[in-house]
């Protein structure tokens, strides 16, 4: 019996010492995983850059065809003598030109 204890205690001190040591690494390596993760998180990868800047252009496109359909529609109510019309057109042309310096 004393043998058999011997030997068990013998196989779970080896079996221990497998999750001992790699529970040392992941502790040692802790540090820097966390840090590596952080870093990460704050900097933008150029591939997201690119993305997000398409993603820009594209909704000032849309925003701009927006403004040019309806520009044309106070233009010509303007031309038909509406006066409110040219106020809204020249208000609409003004937004139109500073969204366009932004689209390359």
């Amino acid at each position: 019996m004393p043998a058999l204890r011997l030997a068990a205690l013998a196989l779970a001190a080896l079996a221990l010492q497998g999750c001992l040591a790699r529970t040392a690494v992941n502790v040692v390596t802790l540090p820097v995983r966390a840090a590596s993760a952080g870093v990460d998180a704050v900097t933008t990868s150029q591939s997201e850059a690119d993305e997000k800047r398409g993603r820009e252009i594209r909704k000032r496109e849309e925003r701009l065809g927006k403004l040019d359909r309806d520009y044309q529609r106070q233009l010509k109510r303007c031309e038909n003598g509406d006066e409110s019309a040219c106020e809204r057109s020249r208000a609409i042309y003004a937004e139109m030109k500073a969204l366009s310096p932004g689209i390359d």
